[in-house]
């Protein structure tokens, strides 16, 4: 099983920008894909950004054109920039490594966006 665990998250104010990270425990990282997803308050888990292990992405059409998924395979770890943040981003954000049948998560890290 690969651990993966968040950082990044936290309070920002609309228009402003964060960067999540998710740093993964074992090499393997390298081989899979890899995506964020994010779950606000009484709605459903949903993709947000997604990222094959050799660098090819898709995006959400909310996201489009302000966040970036990125990855080092080197130091094993994933990475989102959000830029022009929205109050509707306000959400759980979580990266998942997409291996065998159900993969892996990492236990999310809180965005809000609020003035």
């Amino acid at each position: 099983q690969v651990q993966l665990v968040e950082s990044g998250g936290g309070l920002v104010q609309p228009g402003g920008s964060l960067r999540l990270s998710c740093a993964a425990s074992k090499s393997i990282f390298r081989i899979y894909a890899m995506a964020w997803y994010r779950q606000a308050p009484g709605k459903q888990r949903e993709l947000v950004a997604r990222i094959t292990n050799d660098g090819a992405t898709n995006y959400a059409d909310s996201v489009k054109g302000r966040f970036t998924i990125s990855r080092d395979n080197v130091k094993n770890t994933g990475y989102l920039q959000m830029n022009s943040l929205k109050r509707e981003d306000t959400a759980v954000y979580y990266c998942h490594l997409e291996y065998g049948r159900d993969g892996s998560w990492g236990q999310g890290t809180q965005v809000t966006v609020s003035s």
